[in-house]
């Protein structure tokens, strides 16, 4: 599988219908892939961007620490297909010598990245199935024309779904 490291570029809100939105961004170009995720999820992942340490363990951080006491050593975690309009993802390591691949959404799958410092990457395939560039323009016109795609989709069938 060809693979493409992204960084979480932003989290935005889809205006008309309240859903939230992971940015993720093409570490070596200007294209930008949408996810869709559920509020909670969103929240983990923003905590994380902003510097913000709960007090107690958190979800995403508990399954961190799961990791990290049972020595299971995270290397990547992969947004792997796109199937029916749904993101899948995978988290990646190695335990006790073996390689493993735990399947998970897209968006625990980042949040727990987040925590543990780990890359990210989409499939090739993927980010050229539904990745969003932008050319031509500066930065904030890059955005306003980003913004413009999000907010035009028509999502009434989502919103009790995280992808």
């Amino acid at each position: 599988m060809d693979l493409v490291e992204v960084s979480v570029d932003s989290i935005r809100v889809h205006v008309p219908s309240g859903q939230h939105v992971v940015v993720l961004r093409e570490k070596d170009a200007e294209r930008f892939l949408p996810i869709w995720v559920g509020i909670a999820e969103a929240n983990a992942i923003n905590l994380r961007l902003d510097g913000v340490l709960p007090e107690r363990p958190m979800t995403h951080d508990l399954l961190a620490n799961i990791f990290h006491q049972l020595e299971l050593r995270v290397s990547r975690v992969v947004i792997s297909e796109l199937r029916s309009d749904t993101f899948y993802a995978e988290i990646q390591g190695k335990f006790d010598g073996r390689d493993v691949s735990v399947d998970s959404r897209p968006s625990d799958a980042i949040a727990v990245a987040l925590r543990l410092e780990t890359p990210i990457f989409v499939a090739r395939d993927v980010l050229d199935q539904a990745a969003v560039t932008p050319e031509g323009q500066d930065e904030e016109a890059k955005l306003k024309v980003f913004q413009e795609i999000v907010n035009e989709m028509n999502l009434p069938d989502l919103e009790d779904r995280d992808s």
